[in-house]
């Protein structure tokens, strides 16, 4: 790679964003392109599950024609958590690239996850018992 291709790669505006859904985290980043979403460096249109496809292009219902490419890594949690993360990261890239408080708006009130991630966390195990809430019985037989 060339100085110039380096300069060139880094004047291109680049935004990084996150989404987080149990224990997947997804981070994305978003510059000006054809409107292909990549991840893990697959093609979106390349996996195999259309859950996925679905769930991750749903930010792209509201923009008409797409001008940036977004590049999404995802790593732990399930394959369910991924998507959905990868969906919050993807949304909130858009709209921190597009500077569109009414897009913020659409999003919101469509389904207000695309934007804020969900708080609920696995609870931990306890001593005591086979799981975090339940406890071991005790037989008098």
């Amino acid at each position: 790679m060339t100085d110039e291709e380096k300069k060139k790669r880094k004047k291109k505006k680049s935004l990084v964003t996150r989404g987080k859904r149990k224990e997947a985290i997804a981070r994305a980043s978003i510059q000006p392109g054809s409107g292909k979403i990549y991840i893990n460096g697959l093609l979106l249109t390349a996996h195999d599950s259309p859950f996925m496809r679905e769930v991750v292009s749903e930010p792209l219902q509201f923009i008409d024609h797409p001008d940036f490419d977004v590049h999404v890594n995802v790593r732990g949690g399930g394959f369910s958590g991924q998507a959905q993360a990868a969906r919050t990261a993807v949304a909130r890239a858009i709209v921190q690239y597009s500077k569109n408080d009414s897009l913020r708006e659409q999003f919101m009130t469509y389904d207000r996850s695309l934007l804020v991630e969900d708080p609920r966390r696995v609870e931990p195990k306890k001593f005591k018992g086979p799981k975090a809430r339940a406890r071991f019985t005790k037989s008098y037989r």
